[in-house]
Parts: structure tokens; sequence; C-alpha cells
């Protein structure tokens, strides 16, 4: 069913949660994980011009080396791992990698913004969630899980 999984990736330790999805599904599927890296330069344009563009770029490309190493040595044996570092608007670029004749399935992770902060600054993953062509699984790895349970959910109860 799947043979290549798109996994964004920005290197914190909450995304790896989102990876131990996709490790599983590519096990599963006996699929490539593309790990992808975007280097966001839009964020970057209102910097004075005297800032040297060269010293942020290849330091953004060095935590993008760091973060998709970190995936290949996250993978387990028997998963190949692709990794690009690319430039770009990341929901645009993801959608890109992922095109329907490129890759079957994205997941990536959700910090559960909500509110004004979501409003305010968007979400990445929604965006991606909106205009992929592809299959789009989003892991809640933010903070802000509901501290209530949901309808019909048994609370949890913590053993020590």
């Amino acid at each position: 069913m799947y043979d290549c999984i798109v996994v964004p990736t920005d290197g914190s330790p909450k995304g790896e949660r989102a990876l131990e999805y996709a490790f599983d599904l590519a096990l599963a599927h006996d699929a490539t994980i593309r790990a992808v890296y975007v280097v966001n330069a839009a964020g970057y344009g209102g910097l004075p011009m005297e800032t040297a563009w060269e010293g942020i770029s290849e330091a953004l490309r060095e935590e993008g080396r760091s973060a998709v190493e970190r995936v290949e040595e996250l993978a387990p044996e028997g998963v190949e791992v692709d990794t690009k570092i690319l430039d770009g608007s990341p929901s645009r670029v993801i959608v890109e990698e992922a095109g329907p004749d490129a890759c079957d399935l994205i997941v990536m992770g959700t910090h559960g913004r909500g509110g004004i902060d979501r409003l305010l600054l968007g979400s990445v993953t929604e965006r991606v969630v909106r205009c992929a062509e592809v299959p789009v699984l989003t892991v809640q790895v933010g903070t802000n899980a509901p501290e209530e349970p949901m309808e019909g959910e048994q609370p949890q109860v913590a053993v020590e």
C-alpha cells in the first residue's frame, strides 16, 4: 500500500514521536522513509542588509543535516531512509515532495497550537493536510493535549 513515506523533520525530540509511526508503517509495508528538512529563508527576510545571509543559510543547513542524520540514526534495521534538505515555504515544499507520483503518505507532527496562536501563526501541518494530494497522518507531539478526558473516554490514572 505504501512504497514511500515523507516525514518532515525539524530535528526536535518531540518530532520523534511522528517518526515512530512512520517507522512502524515503513516496516509493515516495506516502504522507504524520505526525511525532509525545509530551510525557510522567508522567515529571515526582515533582517538588516548587513546581516551575513551566507552565515545564516549555512547555520540552517547544518541544523537540517543534523535533523535528517537523526532520522537515519533512529531508523530501525530494515527501513531505508532517503534524506533531503530543501529550500522554500515548508508546507509548499512538503506537499510538492509528496506528490502523487512521488510518495504515498505524509507522516508529520502537530504541535497542538490552538486559539489565537493558531490564528496568528498558522500551521504548516494544517496547510499540508489541506493541500496534499496524498493521505496525511498527523501525530500530536505538542504539550497542549486535552487535560480532561473526551466524552466516552476513561480518565488516565497514574500509578507510582
